[in-house]
């Protein structure tokens, strides 16, 4: 499965305000192995940049004066994600400003080019309700190094956000799958099948002697302590 980890950073926290997306990233994961292969641009939003944001990201308005508008990345970008699952951390947010930069341009919304979407936080509060998901918490309780995060960036942050993934979804299937389609397939295809309309043939180990004499003393112990009342002995003395 193709799945890529996707992140945003924009002037705002409200795109119904008229606030931009001003980095945009995307990392791919396919079978739950990275390929390197990501997608990261900066954009010119045409406006200004909130001083909240700008302290969350550290992104100023005059880096991006030279930078492109999404319009100019916006096929790259569709043709980056198609057909993959999106993996978001907080998936309403940056769907909600990348489906507003595409209606600008009078394009479909994005969920129509992607296969699915998947969202981490609301994963997250699953496993873990009444907790922190935040994207540092989940680091923290998986172990994951993200001591090099001392701004939000969105192509370091959908990094991250992969590593906290596979920790997060990490089981017996996915142990498997980290060997590769060709490992799996030769674990299947090494495994015994039984015959057809036949039980497979069950091993029976006999107790020893030694077991079968501590077990008689293990019965009789108990006759004695229940005063002769032991259902087992009296069972096994009238059969």
């Amino acid at each position: 499965m193709r799945q890529i980890f996707l992140d945003t950073e924009t002037t705002g926290l409200e795109h119904r305000l008229g606030h931009r997306i001003i980095e945009i990233a995307g990392v791919e994961m396919y079978h739950r192995r990275l390929t390197h292969h990501h997608f990261h641009r900066y954009l010119n939003p045409e406006r200004e940049i909130d001083a909240g944001a700008l302290a969350v990201h550290g992104i100023s308005r005059e880096f991006l004066l030279d930078k492109p508008h999404f319009a100019d990345v916006a096929d790259e970008f569709l043709d980056f994600v198609r057909g993959a699952e999106l993996v978001i951390h907080n998936a309403a947010f940056d769907l909600g400003f990348l489906n507003a930069e595409l209606a600008r341009l009078d394009m479909a919304p994005l969920d129509t080019v992607c296969h699915a979407v998947c969202d981490t936080l609301r994963m997250a509060k699953d496993l873990h309700p009444g907790k922190k998901n935040n994207l540092n918490a989940l680091c923290d309780r998986y172990g994951v190094d993200n001591s090099h995060r001392t701004l939000h960036g969105a192509l370091l942050d959908a990094e991250i956000l992969a590593e906290v993934y596979l920790a997060m979804t990490r089981g017996q299937e996915s142990l498997i799958m980290d060997l590769g389609d060709d490992s799996a397939e030769r674990l299947e295809a090494a495994r015994p099948m039984p015959a057809s309309g036949r039980r497979k043939a069950q091993i029976v180990r006999r107790a020893s002697e030694e077991e079968v004499a501590e077990h008689q003393q293990a019965l009789a112990d108990l006759d004695e302590a229940s005063k002769g009342k032991c259902l087992w002995l009296r069972g096994q003395v009238g059969s």
